[in-house]
């Protein structure tokens, strides 16, 4: 269930509570989903899951303005476990990092980065994506399962 946003350090918008909370992809669909520009974004990150469930990836953080009150976000922030991922089945646009990982912004509307890698000195992009980029205070993020049942995560595979 994905808690109600907060605004306790006067971010320019309310985020996640801090921690990390599981959620559907249903459930992100009716939070965040809500405008043209959300149902937009929503639908390059179903088509990114999809691509990324396909390859043996079973869980991706959510994060980034989409996860916010931010009534039209520019884009979203992924991170994903490889743990399992079958390195020839990925699209090969979730390692392209060049130019500010424009191709991935191209194609699936966000930006993705193995959980694991290194964002800041000392820490991983799971870590990094807990702090809020204004106030520096912990937020929150999303955990989606992606070997649940394709009813629970909200679409069947396309």
């Amino acid at each position: 269930m994905i808690p109600s946003l907060e605004n306790p350090n006067k971010s320019p918008w309310p985020v996640l509570p801090a921690g990390i909370h599981k959620a559907t992809l249903a459930e992100v669909e009716k939070v965040f989903a809500t405008n043209a520009i959300r149902r937009q974004l929503f639908d390059g990150l179903l088509s990114a899951f999809t691509a990324l469930r396909d390859a043996g990836c079973r869980t991706i953080y959510l994060d980034g303005s989409y996860v916010t009150a931010k009534p039209h976000p520019g884009d979203y922030d992924v991170c994903w476990d490889p743990t399992g991922v079958i390195h020839e089945k990925i699209d090969p646009v979730f390692l392209d990092f060049s130019n500010k990982r424009k191709n991935q912004k191209l194609k699936y509307g966000g930006e993705f980065f193995p959980f694991g890698f290194q964002a800041a000195p000392g820490k991983t992009f799971l870590e990094f994506f807990q702090n809020d980029r204004f106030t520096g205070h912990s937020k929150g993020i999303l955990s989606i399962d992606l070997t649940c049942d394709p009813l629970e995560c909200g679409r069947a595979r396309k």
